[in-house]
């Protein structure tokens, strides 16, 4: 730390601050009074009404500021489809998802990636490179299943050198499926939020292990697909 130029020391300690304030309203969504926010119905109605006075593009740009904010991108695409409709519902949180995510991305860009350039290493930047040349199939594949939060994923890939085209065509590509499984099964998922029982338990199961087993078979097919790519790669390559 101390070899870091003043510049970069104030960009390394955003960039923490920023990340672990990310992490913290993921977790502040879910265990907090935030949380009330985004009960279903609630938040069902705002959409509405937000989406009559001002129109779609400030839907779009509704759903951008709360992924950069870490709400769960599940959840908001379920509001969306029921507040809108399936179709539009899903076009509008696509919409959203790739603004929160050029957000992000562009965030950790600017306040990471010089950092990783300049202290990362020979071995850090080559991985950082190589993801890069396969960075639109790590991203559909991240993207079919979620394994972090949306906006601290985007955040981090920023700080590399994949790119803002094969992060947001990624996004679009990957989000897709999950995106009209939701659609189809609206119905069946609301059900078991706003009328918990067993029978919608059961239901709620079995309809999230049919969108579980579609989208980890395309996970499989594009992981299959990366390490193809992992196999032609040239190490030494952009050096």
């Amino acid at each position: 730390m101390s070899q870091l130029v003043p510049g970069l020391r104030r960009r390394l300690l955003i960039l923490a601050v920023a990340l672990l304030a990310l992490l913290g309203l993921t977790l502040a969504w879910r265990w907090s009074p935030l949380r009330d926010l985004l009960e279903p119905e609630y938040a069902i109605n705002g959409l509405r009404q937000l989406g009559q006075r001002m129109g779609p593009l400030a839907a779009i740009l509704g759903f951008g500021v709360a992924l950069s904010l870490a709400v769960p991108l599940i959840l908001l695409t379920l509001v969306s489809v029921v507040a809108f409709g399936p179709w539009m519902g899903s076009l509008y949180i696509l919409g959203g998802a790739l603004l929160g995510a050029a957000v992000s991305h562009g965030m950790g860009k600017l306040l990471g990636h010089e950092l990783l350039v300049r202290l990362g290493g020979t071995r850090v930047n080559l991985l950082s490179q190589s993801m890069a040349r396969r960075g639109l199939v790590a991203v559909i594949a991240l993207r079919l299943v979620p394994v972090a939060p949306f906006a601290i994923v985007n955040m981090v890939a920023g700080t590399t050198h994949l790119r803002l085209r094969h992060m947001l065509l990624g996004t679009a590509l990957g989000m897709c499926p999950g995106t009209l499984a939701v659609a189809l099964f609206t119905d069946q998922l609301m059900l078991s939020l706003t009328q918990p029982g067993p029978s919608s338990y059961v239901l709620l199961a079995l309809t999230v292990a049919l969108i579980v087993v579609g989208v980890w078979g395309l996970r499989y097919w594009m992981n299959k697909q990366k390490l193809g790519l992992d196999a032609s790669d040239d190490p030494g390559r952009n050096l």
